[in-house]
């Protein structure tokens, strides 16, 4: 005997079952990182450097979370310096709503990644890791487009000129990282 007919159908349209395959896809392929980027204030690289991997992450289609800290305090509240606010504007990138704030040690548990932009940054933040799994969390960003070598982001706080330099920098590394991942998440 035939089931009796539903006096409504429920008719789903295909756009939207798509946008859940997506959604469904993206938590299941790439596993959520957390991305930390640090500098001495907060205000000049490690800015650029979160907006900058930000963007990345948002054309791989990633669905990590990226933020910045710095290891002093001076600049704790403050917008990032209006330099890198343009810098960063004239790549389509919007800093102005991030605030300065200073590294803690708490962090390490909160974050897969903490890339440093210097060696006294990261011998700064290395100094406050407890534990070898803190430890290997640390990494010097530019690591990532020329590994082994120690190579320091320069600070530009003191040169007007410096600021594209630096975000060419990080842009490359942050590219490297990203694309190194999305080939071990294809």
């Amino acid at each position: 005997m035939p089931s009796p007919a539903l006096p409504w159908t429920l008719e789903i349209p295909c756009w939207i079952l798509d946008i859940f395959k997506d959604i469904w896809l993206l938590d299941q392929s790439i596993p959520r990182m957390k991305i930390l980027m640090v500098c001495l204030g907060n205000i000049c690289r490690s800015p650029l450097a979160e907006g900058i991997m930000k963007q990345k992450i948002r054309e791989a289609a990633f669905d990590w979370e990226v933020d910045s800290a710095g290891t002093g305090h001076w600049h704790a509240g403050q917008q990032p310096d209006r330099r890198s606010i343009v810098t960063a504007g004239q790549h389509g990138i919007d800093l102005t709503d991030q605030r300065a704030r200073q590294f803690q040690a708490t962090v390490f548990d909160r974050f897969d990644k903490i890339f440093v932009l210097d060696t006294q940054i990261l011998r700064d933040v290395l100094r406050l890791a407890q534990t070898d799994q803190h430890r290997a969390k640390v990494e010097l960003i530019l690591d990532h487009t020329d590994p082994g070598k120690n190579r320091n982001v320069p600070d530009p706080y003191y040169d007007d000129t410096g600021f594209e330099e630096v975000f060419q920098m990080l842009d490359h590394a942050c590219e490297a990282f990203v694309s190194k991942e999305r080939q071990y998440n294809p």
